[in-house]
């Protein structure tokens, strides 16, 4: 998860608030208290973190309730609005056709944030060109055309070009994108251990070229809070348009790096929540700290869902089936496939209001490596099975298991964790209630239930 460790310490303090039989001031500055030392531990800057603190200390003892809130969820309320202001301002970037300019340091994961980018654009039906415009680094060339094969997106570079080349190979890049028709054409730049005058100038030089409509600076958060300084420098020297921040999901600085950003003026557009290629997100203060406490993510988990869904239309059928009452191992599977396609289970989990912290890492992976192992097992099934697999027993419990290397047992298992989910949606398709709720808490108010 997205800093693990301050979000499991910030949980914890706000299980004690919702536990606590009164708010006094006793609860408030031990609550104060709690979130100093879970911020501290971030790598967040103390001077931020007094500040945040004495306006979650000051706001809980001093302002009333609104009319309906208990005081419990008033104080929640209060730490969740404080933390947000603490991320600055978001800045939305749109998904339309547009020139983006990769700029930042060595090591940053520059390149591979180009990756996820182009396919980021990608998956928002636009057409995607990267150009390499690294000339220093060798294996930047190769890294990038490797990745735009990766993610399916037009790709030039120069393998031979050398220092000073960088504003020619754009050119001739932009000139190839025309031809490819390219809607939003991204820039990887050179990079250096410091921010040396030869690379401002370089990146100014390219910039020229390209006219670019975003500039996005590329830091790792495990710098901590010289991510501030970093991004205040290239700001200055190029004007930034947005900060991407990446390896946020492994860094015990992350916090640091976050608020270090967003105290200069360039906002954090895009944070890497991972290695894999999918692995980049908007970066959206309210929706990052509801996730961070625990309190889930309703509208990243239905884009992640959106996401994952390759045919729309099958999709929908196979919602109305289960809706209503019929539910086969083939819808079974097809839920399980697109579960698959929106990342990892603790991810999942952590978009889930209340679910955020709640199984352990471990149960999470074995959980993952259950369901992996549950799809072999069905591919070894025939579709008259598959259809009706109340008649899975015997001769074809045995034979199935041979197919997929795997005990008969684990296919008894399968057919009981069958059972169990096609419980859960017969007595979720009868609740009509259950299901209005649902719709009203996923802001789809309005549409028809199928019959």
């Amino acid at each position: 998860m997205v800093l693990d460790a301050l979000g499991e310490s910030l949980r914890g303090t706000l299980r004690k608030i919702a536990n606590a039989t009164r708010v006094d001031e006793a609860l408030v500055k031990e609550v104060v208290r709690d979130i100093q030392r879970a911020l501290l531990q971030a790598d967040v800057n103390v001077k931020l973190t007094l500040q945040l603190t004495k306006n979650i200390q000051d706001r809980a003892l001093n302002e009333q309730p609104p009319k309906g809130m208990s005081p419990r969820n008033h104080v929640i309320k209060i730490v969740n609005d404080e933390m947000v202001g603490l991320l600055g301002k978001q800045r939305d970037i749109p998904a339309k056709p547009m020139r983006i300019l990769m700029v930042g340091l060595y090591g940053q994961g520059k390149t591979t944030t180009t990756g996820k980018l182009s396919k980021w654009y990608s998956k928002k039906g636009l057409k995607v060109g990267v150009i390499a415009a690294d000339v220093h680094r060798p294996a930047a060339y190769h890294q990038l055309q490797q990745l735009s094969q990766q993610t399916k997106v037009a790709f030039y570079g120069d393998p031979n070009a050398k220092a000073g080349d960088a504003p020619r190979v754009v050119r001739e890049g932009l000139a190839h994108m025309k031809k490819e028709r390219a809607d939003v054409i991204i820039v990887d730049t050179s990079g250096r251990h410091r921010l040396e005058d030869d690379l401002v100038q370089e990146v100014k030089d390219v910039a020229d070229v390209i006219q670019a409509d975003e500039k996005f600076l590329v830091i790792d958060a495990t710098v901590g809070q010289q991510a501030g300084p970093q991004a205040k420098a290239f700001h200055d020297a190029v004007g930034l348009t947005g900060v991407v921040l990446t390896k946020i999901d492994g860094s015990a600085k992350g916090g640091g790096a976050l608020s270090a950003v967003a105290e200069t003026g360039a906002p954090v557009v895009f944070v890497g929540t991972g290695e894999h290629v999918d692995e980049l997100e908007k970066f959206d203060p309210p929706r990052f700290i509801s996730r961070l406490l625990g309190m889930g993510d309703i509208q990243s988990l239905l884009e992640a869902a959106q996401d994952a869904v390759t045919d729309e239309d099958a999709a929908e059928k196979t919602a109305r089936k289960i809706l209503s009452g019929k539910f086969t191992l083939v819808e079974m599977r097809e839920q399980m496939e697109m579960l698959s396609g929106m990342g990892s289970m603790s991810k999942i989990m952590n978009m889930i209001p209340g679910m955020g912290g709640r199984m352990s890492d471990e149960a999470m992976n074995e959980t993952q490596v259950r369901l992996a192992k549950f799809k072999v097992i069905m591919g070894s099934m025939t579709k008259h099975e598959m259809e009706n697999p109340t008649e899975i027993k015997g001769s074809r419990v045995q034979r199935i298991a041979r197919g997929a290397g795997v005990e008969p047992r684990e296919v008894k298992e399968l057919l009981k964790y069958f059972e169990m989910s096609k419980r859960a949606v017969k007595g979720f398709a009868s609740n009509k209630k259950a299901q209005k709720r649902l719709m009203q808490r996923l802001q789809m108010d309005g549409q028809e239930l199928p019959e």
